[in-house]
Protein backbone atom coordinates (compact mmCIF):
# COMPACT_ATOMS: atom_id res chain seq x y z
CA UNK A 1 0.00 0.00 0.00
CA UNK A 2 1.73 3.18 -0.92
CA UNK A 3 1.93 6.47 1.30
CA UNK A 4 0.31 8.37 -1.54
CA UNK A 5 -2.73 6.59 -2.41
CA UNK A 6 -6.30 6.90 -1.88
CA UNK A 7 -5.87 3.12 -0.41
CA UNK A 8 -3.61 4.26 2.36
CA UNK A 9 -5.16 7.43 3.35
CA UNK A 10 -8.68 5.85 4.03
CA UNK A 11 -6.80 3.00 5.85
CA UNK A 12 -4.99 6.09 8.08
CA UNK A 13 -7.71 8.13 8.41
CA UNK A 14 -9.75 4.73 10.17
CA UNK A 15 -7.15 3.84 11.77
CA UNK A 16 -5.95 7.39 13.33
CA UNK A 17 -9.62 7.48 14.55
CA UNK A 18 -9.78 4.12 15.88
CA UNK A 19 -6.96 4.57 17.87
CA UNK A 20 -8.18 8.16 19.45
CA UNK A 21 -11.90 6.94 19.88
CA UNK A 22 -10.85 3.69 21.56
CA UNK A 23 -8.57 5.47 24.39
CA UNK A 24 -11.08 8.34 24.91
CA UNK A 25 -13.89 5.91 25.19
CA UNK A 26 -11.93 3.39 28.13
CA UNK A 27 -11.41 6.74 29.77
CA UNK A 28 -14.76 7.41 29.87
CA UNK A 29 -15.63 3.61 30.57
CA UNK A 30 -13.34 4.12 33.60
CA UNK A 31 -14.53 7.09 34.79
CA UNK A 32 -18.55 5.78 35.06
CA UNK A 33 -16.71 2.26 36.78
CA UNK A 34 -15.36 4.45 39.21
CA UNK A 35 -18.19 6.31 40.05
CA UNK A 36 -20.05 3.98 40.33
CA UNK A 37 -17.68 1.60 42.62
CA UNK A 38 -17.64 5.06 44.87
CA UNK A 39 -21.52 4.93 44.75
CA UNK A 40 -21.87 1.53 45.60
CA UNK A 41 -19.04 1.83 48.22
CA UNK A 42 -21.09 5.00 50.20
CA UNK A 43 -24.51 2.77 49.97
CA UNK A 44 -22.77 0.70 52.28
CA UNK A 45 -21.39 2.95 54.48
CA UNK A 46 -24.46 4.28 54.78
CA UNK A 47 -26.29 1.05 55.12
CA UNK A 48 -23.65 0.01 57.87
CA UNK A 49 -24.24 3.10 59.23
CA UNK A 50 -27.63 2.67 59.69
CA UNK A 51 -27.24 -0.71 61.26
CA UNK A 52 -24.69 0.73 63.70
CA UNK A 53 -27.46 3.55 64.67
CA UNK A 54 -30.54 0.28 65.34
CA UNK A 55 -28.62 -1.92 67.17
CA UNK A 56 -27.11 0.86 69.61
CA UNK A 57 -30.53 1.98 69.93
CA UNK A 58 -33.23 -0.78 70.02
CA UNK A 59 -33.47 -1.26 73.92
CA UNK A 60 -35.00 2.36 73.78
CA UNK A 61 -32.51 3.99 76.57
CA UNK A 62 -31.72 7.59 77.12
CA UNK A 63 -28.18 7.24 75.71
CA UNK A 64 -26.80 4.65 73.42
CA UNK A 65 -25.61 0.94 73.79
CA UNK A 66 -22.67 -1.21 72.58
CA UNK A 67 -24.03 -2.68 69.30
CA UNK A 68 -23.97 -6.03 68.83
CA UNK A 69 -23.94 -8.15 65.41
CA UNK A 70 -24.14 -5.39 62.99
CA UNK A 71 -23.68 -7.30 60.34
CA UNK A 72 -19.85 -6.59 58.99
CA UNK A 73 -17.61 -9.05 60.76
CA UNK A 74 -14.30 -7.16 59.10
CA UNK A 75 -15.77 -4.68 62.51
CA UNK A 76 -14.29 -8.30 64.46
CA UNK A 77 -10.75 -7.71 62.75
CA UNK A 78 -8.11 -5.37 64.26
CA UNK A 79 -7.08 -2.97 61.68
CA UNK A 80 -9.10 -4.45 58.85
CA UNK A 81 -9.97 -1.26 57.04
CA UNK A 82 -13.59 -1.00 58.59
CA UNK A 83 -14.66 0.65 61.60
CA UNK A 84 -17.40 2.36 63.79
CA UNK A 85 -17.35 5.16 66.44
CA UNK A 86 -20.20 6.52 68.58
CA UNK A 87 -18.98 9.83 70.18
CA UNK A 88 -21.34 11.86 72.77
CA UNK A 89 -21.41 15.04 71.48
CA UNK A 90 -21.17 18.62 74.00
CA UNK A 91 -22.51 17.71 77.74
CA UNK A 92 -24.22 14.27 76.66
CA UNK A 93 -23.96 11.33 79.07
CA UNK A 94 -21.58 8.45 78.24
CA UNK A 95 -18.52 7.38 76.54
CA UNK A 96 -16.82 7.06 72.86
CA UNK A 97 -17.22 3.24 71.96
CA UNK A 98 -15.80 2.03 68.96
CA UNK A 99 -15.45 -1.63 66.75
CA UNK A 100 -13.02 -4.17 67.77
CA UNK A 101 -11.48 -3.50 64.57
CA UNK A 102 -10.52 0.11 65.48
CA UNK A 103 -8.84 -0.79 69.00
CA UNK A 104 -7.48 2.39 70.69
CA UNK A 105 -7.72 4.68 67.76
CA UNK A 106 -9.83 7.05 67.13
CA UNK A 107 -11.57 8.63 63.89
CA UNK A 108 -12.14 12.04 62.85
CA UNK A 109 -15.63 13.67 62.92
CA UNK A 110 -16.61 15.62 59.53
CA UNK A 111 -18.93 17.68 61.57
CA UNK A 112 -16.12 18.82 63.59
CA UNK A 113 -14.49 20.42 60.36
CA UNK A 114 -18.21 22.41 59.29
CA UNK A 115 -18.70 19.84 56.83
CA UNK A 116 -22.53 19.94 55.68
CA UNK A 117 -24.58 16.93 55.74
CA UNK A 118 -26.06 15.76 52.48
CA UNK A 119 -30.27 14.75 51.42
CA UNK A 120 -29.67 11.66 53.74
CA UNK A 121 -28.51 13.84 56.72
CA UNK A 122 -24.35 12.27 56.21
CA UNK A 123 -21.53 14.35 56.37
CA UNK A 124 -18.61 12.66 54.58
CA UNK A 125 -14.83 13.17 54.34
CA UNK A 126 -11.73 11.40 53.38
CA UNK A 127 -9.41 10.22 55.94
CA UNK A 128 -6.40 7.62 57.03
CA UNK A 129 -6.76 4.84 58.87
CA UNK A 130 -4.61 3.43 61.45
CA UNK A 131 -1.98 1.41 59.07
CA UNK A 132 -2.08 4.39 56.53
CA UNK A 133 -4.91 3.27 54.72
CA UNK A 134 -7.43 5.51 52.95
CA UNK A 135 -10.79 5.76 54.06
CA UNK A 136 -13.85 6.84 53.45
CA UNK A 137 -16.08 8.18 56.65
CA UNK A 138 -19.96 8.91 57.05
CA UNK A 139 -21.02 10.58 59.94
CA UNK A 140 -25.04 10.95 61.37
CA UNK A 141 -25.74 13.02 64.54
CA UNK A 142 -28.62 11.03 66.01
CA UNK A 143 -30.33 12.78 69.11
CA UNK A 144 -31.63 11.00 72.08
CA UNK A 145 -33.98 12.82 74.50
CA UNK A 146 -36.78 15.31 74.11
CA UNK A 147 -36.40 18.95 72.55
CA UNK A 148 -35.51 20.91 76.12
CA UNK A 149 -32.70 18.14 76.81
CA UNK A 150 -31.55 16.90 73.75
CA UNK A 151 -28.59 14.15 74.52
CA UNK A 152 -26.63 14.53 70.21
CA UNK A 153 -24.31 11.43 69.42
CA UNK A 154 -22.06 11.33 66.32
CA UNK A 155 -22.19 8.23 64.56
CA UNK A 156 -19.59 7.31 62.74
CA UNK A 157 -18.80 4.32 59.80
CA UNK A 158 -15.42 4.08 57.74
CA UNK A 159 -14.56 2.08 55.11
CA UNK A 160 -11.38 1.32 53.23
CA UNK A 161 -11.27 2.99 50.11
CA UNK A 162 -8.83 -0.14 49.04
CA UNK A 163 -11.42 -1.89 48.15
CA UNK A 164 -12.47 0.48 45.06
CA UNK A 165 -9.10 0.86 44.24
CA UNK A 166 -8.63 -3.26 43.85
CA UNK A 167 -11.91 -3.70 41.75
CA UNK A 168 -11.01 -0.93 39.38
CA UNK A 169 -7.81 -2.64 38.86
CA UNK A 170 -9.71 -5.78 38.54
CA UNK A 171 -12.39 -3.94 35.87
CA UNK A 172 -9.56 -1.71 34.21
CA UNK A 173 -7.15 -5.01 32.77
CA UNK A 174 -10.27 -6.75 30.71
CA UNK A 175 -11.12 -3.21 29.82
CA UNK A 176 -7.71 -2.47 27.84
CA UNK A 177 -7.49 -6.20 26.79
CA UNK A 178 -10.80 -5.61 25.31
CA UNK A 179 -10.35 -2.23 23.80
CA UNK A 180 -7.20 -3.00 22.40
CA UNK A 181 -8.83 -6.10 20.65
CA UNK A 182 -11.38 -4.20 19.53
CA UNK A 183 -8.92 -1.52 17.93
CA UNK A 184 -6.74 -4.08 16.12
CA UNK A 185 -10.38 -5.88 14.93
CA UNK A 186 -11.50 -2.54 13.46
CA UNK A 187 -7.68 -1.86 12.08
CA UNK A 188 -8.18 -5.00 9.94
CA UNK A 189 -11.29 -4.28 9.52
CA UNK A 190 -10.39 -1.12 7.97
CA UNK A 191 -7.90 -2.68 6.01
CA UNK A 192 -10.15 -5.76 4.35
CA UNK A 193 -12.73 -2.98 4.18
CA UNK A 194 -10.42 -0.36 2.23
CA UNK A 195 -9.23 -3.57 0.07
CA UNK A 196 -12.25 -4.99 -1.10
CA UNK A 197 -13.79 -1.25 -1.40
CA UNK A 198 -11.39 -0.53 -3.83
CA UNK A 199 -11.34 -3.70 -5.51
CA UNK A 200 -13.54 -2.22 -8.75
CA UNK A 201 -10.83 0.67 -9.07
CA UNK A 202 -7.79 -1.95 -9.05
CA UNK A 203 -10.18 -3.96 -11.98
CA UNK A 204 -10.22 -0.80 -13.78
CA UNK A 205 -6.39 -0.46 -13.87
CA UNK A 206 -6.03 -3.64 -15.04
CA UNK A 207 -8.24 -3.56 -17.82
CA UNK A 208 -6.92 0.09 -19.29
CA UNK A 209 -3.49 -1.61 -18.92
CA UNK A 210 -4.61 -4.98 -21.12
CA UNK A 211 -6.73 -1.80 -23.64
CA UNK A 212 -3.25 -0.34 -23.75
CA UNK A 213 -1.41 -3.17 -24.37
CA UNK A 214 -3.50 -4.20 -26.76
CA UNK A 215 -5.09 -7.40 -25.60
CA UNK A 216 -8.81 -5.95 -24.87
CA UNK A 217 -10.15 -3.31 -26.49
CA UNK A 218 -12.95 -2.60 -24.44
CA UNK A 219 -13.18 -1.89 -20.41
CA UNK A 220 -15.66 -5.09 -19.37
CA UNK A 221 -15.90 -6.96 -16.18
CA UNK A 222 -18.57 -6.88 -13.46
CA UNK A 223 -18.31 -3.61 -11.35
CA UNK A 224 -20.30 -1.70 -8.90
CA UNK A 225 -23.32 0.62 -9.95
CA UNK A 226 -21.68 3.77 -8.89
CA UNK A 227 -18.39 3.15 -11.18
CA UNK A 228 -20.29 1.73 -13.45
CA UNK A 229 -21.07 5.25 -15.57
CA UNK A 230 -16.66 5.44 -15.06
CA UNK A 231 -16.67 2.82 -17.42
CA UNK A 232 -19.20 3.99 -20.09
CA UNK A 233 -17.51 7.00 -20.68
CA UNK A 234 -14.35 5.38 -20.15
CA UNK A 235 -15.59 2.97 -23.58
CA UNK A 236 -17.36 5.78 -25.00
CA UNK A 237 -14.18 7.64 -25.24
CA UNK A 238 -11.89 5.28 -26.54
CA UNK A 239 -14.12 4.68 -28.83
CA UNK A 240 -14.20 8.39 -29.97
CA UNK A 241 -10.34 8.10 -30.38
CA UNK A 242 -10.64 5.43 -32.46
CA UNK A 243 -12.61 7.10 -34.46
CA UNK A 244 -11.05 10.36 -34.62
CA UNK A 245 -7.69 8.55 -35.32
CA UNK A 246 -9.35 6.36 -38.36
CA UNK A 247 -10.72 9.66 -39.74
CA UNK A 248 -7.43 11.02 -39.36
CA UNK A 249 -5.89 7.75 -41.53
CA UNK A 250 -8.26 8.30 -44.19
CA UNK A 251 -7.60 12.04 -44.35
CA UNK A 252 -3.82 11.73 -44.57
CA UNK A 253 -4.32 8.99 -46.92
CA UNK A 254 -6.74 11.47 -49.48
CA UNK A 255 -3.95 13.86 -49.46
CA UNK A 256 -1.37 11.43 -49.96
CA UNK A 257 -3.28 10.47 -52.97
CA UNK A 258 -4.34 13.85 -54.32
CA UNK A 259 -0.41 15.13 -53.95
CA UNK A 260 1.58 12.02 -55.38
CA UNK A 261 -0.42 11.34 -58.22
CA UNK A 262 0.00 14.90 -60.00
CA UNK A 263 3.37 15.06 -58.59
CA UNK A 264 4.28 11.70 -60.46
CA UNK A 265 2.83 13.38 -64.12
CA UNK A 266 5.01 16.31 -63.27
CA UNK A 267 8.55 14.65 -62.79
CA UNK A 268 6.93 11.95 -65.75
CA UNK A 269 6.76 15.34 -68.21
CA UNK A 270 9.67 16.47 -66.72
CA UNK A 271 12.34 14.02 -67.62
CA UNK A 272 10.51 13.43 -70.89
CA UNK A 273 11.53 17.11 -71.61
CA UNK A 274 15.30 15.95 -71.99
CA UNK A 275 16.41 19.72 -71.38
CA UNK A 276 18.08 21.39 -68.43
CA UNK A 277 14.93 22.79 -67.56
CA UNK A 278 13.43 19.66 -67.48
CA UNK A 279 15.91 17.80 -65.72
CA UNK A 280 15.74 20.67 -62.98
CA UNK A 281 11.42 20.28 -62.35
CA UNK A 282 12.25 16.65 -61.82
CA UNK A 283 14.84 17.13 -59.58
CA UNK A 284 13.09 19.23 -57.36
CA UNK A 285 10.10 16.72 -57.69
CA UNK A 286 11.85 13.96 -56.16
CA UNK A 287 12.92 15.98 -53.25
CA UNK A 288 9.19 17.39 -52.88
CA UNK A 289 8.67 13.31 -53.38
CA UNK A 290 10.26 12.72 -50.80
CA UNK A 291 9.58 15.89 -48.47
CA UNK A 292 5.84 14.87 -48.65
CA UNK A 293 6.62 11.18 -48.20
CA UNK A 294 8.55 12.25 -44.83
CA UNK A 295 5.71 14.69 -43.84
CA UNK A 296 3.11 12.44 -44.75
CA UNK A 297 4.47 9.60 -42.52
CA UNK A 298 5.40 11.56 -39.49
CA UNK A 299 1.56 13.04 -39.54
CA UNK A 300 0.37 9.31 -39.60
CA UNK A 301 2.96 8.42 -36.85
CA UNK A 302 1.34 11.72 -34.95
CA UNK A 303 -2.06 10.44 -35.23
CA UNK A 304 -1.36 6.46 -34.69
CA UNK A 305 0.12 7.49 -31.17
CA UNK A 306 -3.12 8.52 -29.69
CA UNK A 307 -4.45 4.97 -30.49
CA UNK A 308 -4.89 2.85 -27.39
CA UNK A 309 -4.07 -0.43 -27.27
CA UNK A 310 -1.43 -0.21 -30.50
CA UNK A 311 1.26 -2.96 -29.77
CA UNK A 312 3.85 -4.56 -31.75
CA UNK A 313 5.90 -7.99 -30.92
CA UNK A 314 9.62 -7.01 -31.40
CA UNK A 315 11.39 -10.66 -31.04
CA UNK A 316 9.04 -11.26 -34.36
CA UNK A 317 9.80 -8.58 -36.65
CA UNK A 318 13.69 -8.42 -35.36
CA UNK A 319 13.90 -12.10 -36.89
CA UNK A 320 11.95 -11.30 -40.00
CA UNK A 321 14.16 -8.38 -40.53
CA UNK A 322 17.33 -10.32 -39.84
CA UNK A 323 16.54 -13.38 -42.24
CA UNK A 324 15.13 -10.49 -44.83
CA UNK A 325 18.69 -8.86 -44.58
CA UNK A 326 21.30 -11.66 -44.34
CA UNK A 327 19.67 -12.79 -48.19
CA UNK A 328 20.07 -9.57 -49.35
CA UNK A 329 23.82 -9.38 -48.02
CA UNK A 330 24.75 -12.94 -48.24
CA UNK A 331 27.55 -12.20 -50.25
CA UNK A 332 29.28 -10.73 -47.43
CA UNK A 333 28.70 -13.92 -45.02
CA UNK A 334 27.40 -12.11 -42.28
CA UNK A 335 27.60 -13.38 -38.33
CA UNK A 336 24.43 -12.06 -37.65
CA UNK A 337 23.14 -12.56 -34.19
CA UNK A 338 19.58 -12.04 -32.54
CA UNK A 339 18.59 -12.02 -28.34
CA UNK A 340 15.30 -10.40 -27.36
CA UNK A 341 13.86 -10.47 -24.11
CA UNK A 342 11.08 -12.97 -23.99
CA UNK A 343 7.52 -10.79 -24.10
CA UNK A 344 8.98 -7.56 -25.24
CA UNK A 345 6.75 -5.59 -26.64
CA UNK A 346 6.53 -1.66 -28.43
CA UNK A 347 3.53 0.47 -28.19
CA UNK A 348 3.43 1.40 -31.58
CA UNK A 349 2.88 0.01 -35.07
CA UNK A 350 4.78 -2.42 -36.50
CA UNK A 351 5.73 -0.71 -39.82
CA UNK A 352 6.97 2.12 -37.88
CA UNK A 353 9.33 -0.97 -35.95
CA UNK A 354 10.24 -2.60 -39.27
CA UNK A 355 10.91 1.09 -41.04
CA UNK A 356 13.60 2.11 -37.83
CA UNK A 357 15.16 -0.98 -37.44
CA UNK A 358 15.15 -1.69 -40.72
CA UNK A 359 16.87 1.05 -41.68
CA UNK A 360 19.53 0.68 -38.58
CA UNK A 361 19.73 -3.13 -39.83
CA UNK A 362 20.76 -2.50 -43.55
CA UNK A 363 23.12 0.28 -42.30
CA UNK A 364 24.86 -1.80 -40.06
CA UNK A 365 25.25 -4.31 -42.86
CA UNK A 366 26.93 -1.82 -45.05
CA UNK A 367 29.79 -1.08 -42.65
CA UNK A 368 30.46 -4.40 -40.56
CA UNK A 369 33.59 -6.05 -41.31
CA UNK A 370 32.29 -9.60 -40.31
CA UNK A 371 29.86 -9.49 -37.23
CA UNK A 372 26.06 -7.79 -36.59
CA UNK A 373 24.58 -8.18 -33.28
CA UNK A 374 20.75 -7.41 -32.42
CA UNK A 375 19.89 -7.10 -28.75
CA UNK A 376 16.13 -6.11 -27.23
CA UNK A 377 15.79 -5.88 -23.27
CA UNK A 378 12.73 -4.89 -21.06
CA UNK A 379 13.59 -2.22 -18.36
CA UNK A 380 12.22 0.50 -16.28
CA UNK A 381 12.46 3.84 -17.49
CA UNK A 382 14.39 6.74 -16.25
CA UNK A 383 12.08 9.50 -14.11
CA UNK A 384 9.42 10.38 -11.14
CA UNK A 385 6.96 8.25 -12.87
CA UNK A 386 8.63 4.97 -13.87
CA UNK A 387 7.03 2.89 -17.07
CA UNK A 388 9.04 0.04 -18.34
CA UNK A 389 10.40 0.72 -22.22
CA UNK A 390 12.30 -1.68 -24.87
CA UNK A 391 15.67 -1.17 -24.77
CA UNK A 392 17.22 -2.33 -28.86
CA UNK A 393 20.88 -2.16 -29.79
CA UNK A 394 21.64 -2.84 -33.36
CA UNK A 395 25.95 -3.28 -33.52
CA UNK A 396 28.91 -3.92 -35.40
CA UNK A 397 32.26 -4.19 -35.90
CA UNK A 398 33.12 -1.93 -38.88
CA UNK A 399 35.39 1.19 -38.84
CA UNK A 400 32.67 3.17 -36.91
CA UNK A 401 32.50 7.15 -36.52
CA UNK A 402 33.99 9.85 -33.87
CA UNK A 403 31.62 11.73 -31.94
CA UNK A 404 31.60 14.52 -34.52
CA UNK A 405 30.56 12.31 -37.10
CA UNK A 406 27.84 10.59 -35.46
CA UNK A 407 26.41 14.05 -34.67
CA UNK A 408 26.33 14.57 -38.43
CA UNK A 409 25.11 11.21 -39.00
CA UNK A 410 21.58 12.16 -38.08
CA UNK A 411 21.10 15.00 -40.07
CA UNK A 412 18.68 14.56 -42.76
CA UNK A 413 20.04 13.91 -46.03
CA UNK A 414 23.96 13.63 -44.74
CA UNK A 415 26.25 10.93 -46.40
CA UNK A 416 29.32 10.33 -44.39
CA UNK A 417 30.57 8.32 -47.40
CA UNK A 418 29.39 8.42 -50.87
CA UNK A 419 30.82 5.63 -51.55
CA UNK A 420 28.26 3.31 -50.17
CA UNK A 421 24.43 3.59 -51.91
CA UNK A 422 22.02 5.31 -50.25
CA UNK A 423 20.08 8.73 -50.03
CA UNK A 424 21.56 9.55 -46.27
CA UNK A 425 17.79 9.80 -44.99
CA UNK A 426 17.82 6.44 -43.22
CA UNK A 427 19.38 7.73 -39.52
CA UNK A 428 17.31 10.86 -39.49
CA UNK A 429 14.15 8.93 -40.75
CA UNK A 430 14.59 6.64 -37.70
CA UNK A 431 15.69 9.15 -35.47
CA UNK A 432 12.54 11.43 -36.77
CA UNK A 433 10.14 8.23 -35.79
CA UNK A 434 11.71 7.95 -32.16
CA UNK A 435 11.18 11.36 -31.12
CA UNK A 436 7.64 10.69 -32.37
CA UNK A 437 6.86 7.91 -30.03
CA UNK A 438 8.83 9.46 -27.02
CA UNK A 439 11.81 7.50 -27.48
CA UNK A 440 15.34 8.19 -27.44
CA UNK A 441 17.94 7.16 -30.36
CA UNK A 442 21.78 7.28 -29.66
CA UNK A 443 24.79 6.31 -31.92
CA UNK A 444 27.93 5.28 -29.40
CA UNK A 445 30.96 3.27 -30.01
CA UNK A 446 30.73 -0.12 -30.23
CA UNK A 447 32.64 -2.83 -27.98
CA UNK A 448 33.85 -4.83 -31.18
CA UNK A 449 35.33 -1.19 -32.96
CA UNK A 450 32.70 -0.27 -35.14
CA UNK A 451 29.46 1.83 -34.33
CA UNK A 452 26.21 0.74 -32.01
CA UNK A 453 22.77 2.17 -32.59
CA UNK A 454 20.74 2.35 -29.46
CA UNK A 455 16.56 2.54 -29.42
CA UNK A 456 14.63 3.47 -26.50
CA UNK A 457 11.32 2.96 -26.77
CA UNK A 458 7.98 2.38 -25.24
CA UNK A 459 6.98 -1.14 -23.72
CA UNK A 460 3.51 -2.26 -23.86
Amino acid sequence: MKVNSLAFRLFATAAVWTLLVLPVAGLAIDYVRQRELASAHDTRISQLLTLVIAFSTDDGGSEPRFPRNVGEPLFEVTHSGWYWQITPLGNSPGRRMVSASLASEVLPLPSATNTRPDSNNIRWTEATGPLGEPLRVGETIFNFGDDEAPSNYSYVVAGNRDFIEGRLDEFRLPLVMALALAGLGLVGATFVQVRYGLQPLRSIEQGLADIRSGRERQLGGDLPAEIEPLRAELNALIQANHDTIERARTQVGNLAHALKTPLAVVINEAREERSPFGDKIAEQGDIMRDQINHYLDRARVAAQLGIIGTVTEVEGVLRGLVRAVSRIYRDRQLDMSVECAPGARFRGERQDLEEMLGNLLDNACKWAGSQVTVNAVLREADGLRPHRVVEITVADDGPGLNAEQRAQAVKRGRRLDESKPGSGLGLSIVADLVQSYGGTFHLEAAPAGGLSARLVLPAA
